[in-house]
């Protein structure tokens, strides 16, 4: 496999290996050595990439692999999550404030799960993987993945109101 044929497989899903290495390490920085690590390693394997159906799905894998063994090392120099999706033009500060306030208390609560849900919730919610390819990632049955899924989401939504209402009798 050539250079150019091994970035146009791996390149469309640079990102989401990103995304999912910083949900779980937090850290920018370790993010994107888990994500250079990543890639290393498949171009050292690139002779085996023909054999995956999926080559996006087994580099997801690798990258949850790979991450929670950098957690389990205690090497992991995790920092505060400081990321948010959500951007509009010509908001009030109030507004923004706001904002920024809602997405990190459901980045908060969503650093509270168990490690597999935030793992489902990352992969469903933020990176839109269907849960066929979920179930393959994470060798769970699909019925284990929506119940883990509908408890994690369950959580966030109780912890919300939890704290929407606090205070208010």
């Amino acid at each position: 496999m050539k250079q150019s044929d091994f970035l146009k497989v791996v390149l469309p899903f640079k990102d989401k290996v990103f995304r999912l290495a910083k949900r779980l390490l937090v850290s920018t920085e370790e993010a994107e050595d888990a994500t250079q690590e990543l890639f290393l390693k498949l171009w050292k394997n690139k002779t085996k990439l023909v054999e995956y159906k999926n080559v996006e799905a087994f580099a997801m894998t690798m990258t949850k692999n790979y991450c929670f063994d950098r957690l389990k090392s205690k090497q992991a120099n995790n920092i505060t999550l400081v990321h948010s999706n959500y951007k509009q033009k010509d908001t009030l500060l109030e507004n923004k404030v706001e904002n920024q306030d809602a997405v990190n208390q459901v980045y908060q609560l969503i650093e509270k799960l168990p490690e597999q849900q935030k793992v489902i919730i990352q992969l469903r919610d933020i990176e839109q993987y269907d849960f066929e390819e979920i179930c393959k990632m994470l060798d769970m049955k699909p019925t284990a993945v929506r119940v883990a899924l509908s408890r994690a989401r369950k959580t966030i939504r109780l912890g919300l109101i939890k704290r929407h209402k606090y205070g208010v009798s």
